[in-house]
């Protein structure tokens, strides 16, 4: 087992934000009336304080219990219970409720659903789209599975913009998203973006990667289309998962930005503390 001796010591430029606490507490009260989860809690988000506090979340829906253990996340691993039929109606509630210009979805893996959950997804974009059309929506979405009609099924929902991560590089797939495959996640941002929909993904450094397996990673997603690219510093939740092999600087993660830019990315979004909805409504301004 790990000691905390071994572990590395967190620099400086880790620092996380303290929140605006009126708007922080609003944004709480909303989610906790309705009941509804959000990758902020469930995954221990560095930005919670600071995206809560400027009144924005990234909902979680079809519950918060994961039906995959993968080596690097936080949210909760099990059985789920059954999707709650009055969710979608419930998250486009809290939408309007908080006034949002813009809104990210997200999901744990439901592979025990026939549909891995698409009909839900679908469903909630769709309320939420009639109850305040003025919204942009991001869905930031599992692999599905790999399944095309599943894929479409959300497709057909036309959000603004559809999100896939590829959380690392190809090396180092299996062992830290276990059931997850490389290839079939760009097999699905390719098939995101032949659809006309703008694709974007996002991978964290510090798993042991190097600066060679980075760049090719950026080359593999350049070439199925993707043009929005998120880097961050990849943070251990607990003892239980994978230890930080490094911490990247600012410096490097700067670099990394230019050299996405000159691959061709439309927007890079490259820091310790960025993750893949961090400030995501600029990410829909670059897109459209």
């Amino acid at each position: 087992m790990e000691k905390d001796s071994d572990r590395l010591k967190k620099p400086d430029w880790l620092k996380v934000k303290l929140p605006d606490v009126e708007e922080y507490s609003k944004m709480k009260h909303v989610l906790g009336a309705k009941h509804l989860h959000t990758i902020c809690e469930s995954g221990a988000c560095p930005n919670k304080g600071e995206c809560w506090g400027a009144g924005t979340a990234t909902f979680m829906i079809l519950g918060n219990i994961c039906t995959r253990s993968c080596r690097f996340c936080n949210v909760e691993t099990g059985k789920p219970l059954p999707p709650d039929k009055y969710e979608p109606l419930k998250v486009a509630e809290a939408v309007l409720q908080m006034n949002l210009k813009h809104v990210v979805l997200t999901s744990v893996d439901r592979d025990d659903l026939s549909d891995s959950g698409a009909c839900h997804w679908s469903q909630t974009i769709k309320i939420i789209k009639n109850i305040s059309p003025e919204t942009t929506i991001e869905a930031l979405i599992p692999d599905m599975k790999g399944n095309v009609i599943d894929l479409q099924t959300i497709m057909s929902a036309e959000p603004d913009i559809i999100s896939h991560n590829l959380e690392t590089v190809k090396r180092l797939s299996k062992e830290v998203r276990v059931k997850a495959d490389y290839d079939t996640s760009l097999r699905v941002i390719g098939f995101i973006s032949e659809s006309g929909i703008p694709s974007k993904s996002g991978i964290m450094l510090g798993l042991g990667e190097t600066d060679a397996e980075v760049l090719e990673t950026m080359d593999d997603l350049f070439a199925v289309g993707c043009r929005i690219i998120t880097l961050g510093q990849y943070l251990q939740p607990t003892h239980k998962h994978l230890p930080v092999k490094r911490y990247v600087s600012p410096e490097q993660f700067d670099n990394y930005k230019t050299i996405a830019f000159n691959k061709g990315f439309k927007f890079v979004e490259s820091a310790p503390l960025v993750r893949s909805s961090y400030r995501a409504e600029r990410h829909i301004n670059k897109s459209i």
